[in-house]
């Protein structure tokens, strides 16, 4: 069966769905909002399904690919939850080091589609480390709508720590060379933007579609950003303006790259609101430039 694209639903529906998945509406106020959308014998419920992710489908690399040696590992954070487990991808029989990409999920937790972003990393000759913030409420408990309900539980000061730590322990690693960069997607690009204010040694940030830092804390920012954002998302855009004003004046160096026609969550292929050709240059533009800044 042919794969649905955003340009198969209706707008207002694809906003309703932002909401639903941002926390906006739980699942009865998007089934209700959605019933008008609901024609031709497919319900709405029909419609959340076909809009929700296809993890199987969409993998790119499989989890027993030879090429990569992939496995769970906990670390400390002594300033968050006390301790932390993410998902760590090393190109096989890797000689010598290779520098780091941590990779952060979006607001369900480490899913199996973060955990294929890894492998990727892991194919361009990056060692990956994708931590999984829902670690101390259990972790990605194997569906959407629970992770959606849990992620408002955590203590985002904690989990701010949590990453901070993930990117000292990957740094550490034996496997990676010290310098690390880091990329996100939605709610993982924002805390890729937090970071960024943060960590005065990373050598490079890929924020996809993620909120601003503080304006206040931009001047703190020493490493290049690449920011991805899809032109159809009002939600995370509205802030730019004054995100890149504060860039400009810290002399912050930074590029940004807006993607015609597309969706928040252009890069997800696990959904209808991936968009092939913008995902496939963003994913370039952003090897090419962890290339240049973290090798």
């Amino acid at each position: 069966m042919e794969r649905k694209t955003a340009h198969d639903f209706d707008q207002e529906l694809l906003i309703l769905f932002d909401a639903y998945v941002h926390g906006g509406l739980d699942r009865r106020g998007f089934l209700d909002k959605a019933a008008k959308f609901a024609v031709g014998g497919v319900t709405a419920a029909m419609l959340l399904d076909q809009l929700s992710p296809k993890f199987a489908e969409a993998q790119v690399v499989r989890t027993d690919d030879d090429r990569i040696d992939a496995e769970y590992l906990e670390y400390p954070s002594p300033n968050g939850y006390g301790k932390g487990r993410g998902y760590f991808v090393a190109p096989a029989a890797a000689a010598g080091k290779r520098p780091g990409i941590l990779v952060i999920h979006e607001n369900r937790g480490l899913n199996p589609h973060i955990e294929d972003i890894a492998r990727r990393l892991a194919l361009a000759n990056f060692v990956a480390f994708a931590p999984d913030a829902l670690f101390p409420l259990g972790g990605y408990p194997g569906t959407e709508d629970a992770a959606r309900e849990l992620f408002p539980k955590l203590d985002q000061a904690k989990t701010r720590e949590d990453f901070g730590a993930a990117a000292a322990f990957l740094r550490a690693r034996p496997e990676c060379t010290g310098r690390i960069g880091a990329v996100g997607f939605c709610y993982g690009g924002g805390m890729v933007n937090y970071l960024a204010t943060r960590l005065g040694d990373l050598s490079a940030g890929v924020p996809f579609y993620g909120s601003s830092p503080n304006t206040e804390d931009v001047a703190k920012i020493k490493s290049p950003l690449m920011i991805q954002s899809a032109e159809v998302d009002e939600r995370i855009n509205a802030s730019w303006p004054a995100f890149e004003q504060a860039l400009k004046a810290a002399n912050v160096t930074y590029e940004r790259h807006l993607y015609p026609g597309t969706q928040h969550g252009f890069n997800n292929d696990t959904t209808p609101r991936y968009d092939a050709t913008a995902a496939k240059l963003a994913w370039e533009r952003t090897i090419a430039f962890f290339n240049k800044h973290v090798r």
